[in-house]
């Protein structure tokens, strides 16, 4: 289980490491009370996942787990995976990258840029990750999940705690996208007894939703415009347990809401980020999930990696 004592952890381990995102004001739009975008896509790899990278990283390196002649492996979608080759190549170990055929060209050019050895193996998430795992027990290279580890999700949330410390703590509500649930769960550890925490998915992959319904973690169908990035077939175990202590409220958006999201970002702020990134900020556009009059609400911006020839 994931508190804010591990989360203050893993703030102190991988200080110096990530980058300090910035926030900022949203423009009075009507919708309740003051809000803020805190911006991860600016973090390192262009995602929140390097802090969880690096953190799972230092934390198999100081227990003696990490061989740096063998090094890590890691299956994912994408953004866990250059975040997991970007902390490699930070601390000089090798990193082997199992990604879904469907992965975007433009995430796989890049981890190669990183170094990694990139390997396709099938058309999901799910079908990588059982590719990566063969692969950890056949080398003895330490694993990397995308979003289900301690280390991992205890690493996303000092996003969470970052936030909280930049706004002095006077914010009611974060709203967050869910794939896997890593970011969620974290960012509901560091905010809790501060902030509540939404958590936004497509309705084309309603993993917590299901879950929350369902009264555990259970597979659901994947499509849609956001697979690439929340694409996980169920929600982490970790997630749904921090999800159930701290009451976190699942929405859902559909694919027009994140397209229409994702435009408004960029129309109304400049900002350019991916489908499943859009997810966070389309649930208030759309209102999927409506604040109360006063309610202070920070929206996480969560990934940059998209092609940006369509915003």
């Amino acid at each position: 289980m994931i508190t804010r004592a591990d989360v203050d952890a893993a703030a102190v381990r991988i200080a110096g490491h990530v980058r300090r995102t910035p926030v900022f004001e949203m423009d009075p739009d009507g919708r309740g009370g003051p809000g803020w975008f805190k911006c991860e896509f600016m973090q390192h790899t262009g995602t929140f996942k390097a802090r969880g990278a690096v953190n799972r990283l230092l934390s198999a390196r100081e227990s003696g787990e990490l061989d740096p002649a063998v090094g890590i492996v890691v299956a994912s979608g994408g953004n866990a995976g250059l975040a997991n080759a970007y902390a490699a190549r930070a601390f000089g170990v090798p990193a082997t990258v199992f990604v879904p055929l469907t992965a975007p060209a433009v995430k796989v050019a890049k981890l190669r840029s990183y170094g990694a050895t990139v390997v396709q193996h099938g058309n999901e998430y799910a079908e990588a990750y059982e590719a990566a795992l063969r692969a950890v027990a056949e080398t003895g290279a330490v694993y990397c999940h995308a979003y289900d580890q301690p280390e991992i999700v205890a690493g996303a949330g000092t996003a969470g705690s970052e936030l909280i410390e930049q706004l002095d703590g006077a914010v009611d509500t974060i709203v967050v996208a869910v794939g896997g649930g890593g970011l969620m769960a974290g960012i509901a550890a560091a905010a809790e007894g501060v902030a509540r925490v939404v958590g936004v998915e497509p309705v084309t992959i309603p993993t917590l939703h299901t879950a929350l319904a369902e009264g555990g973690p259970v597979d659901v169908p994947v499509s849609g415009i956001a697979a690439d990035s929340l694409g996980a077939r169920r929600i982490g175990e970790i997630a749904y347990a921090v999800a159930v202590r701290t009451g976190v409220r699942a929405v859902l958006v559909a694919d027009d809401d994140l397209v229409a999201a994702r435009r408004q970002l960029w129309d109304r702020w400049r900002i350019g980020v991916e489908y499943g990134a859009s997810a966070a900020y389309a649930a208030l556009a759309s209102g999927a999930y409506r604040p109360e009059p006063g309610e202070r609400v920070a929206v996480l911006l969560c990934g940059a990696n998209t092609d940006p020839s369509d915003l």
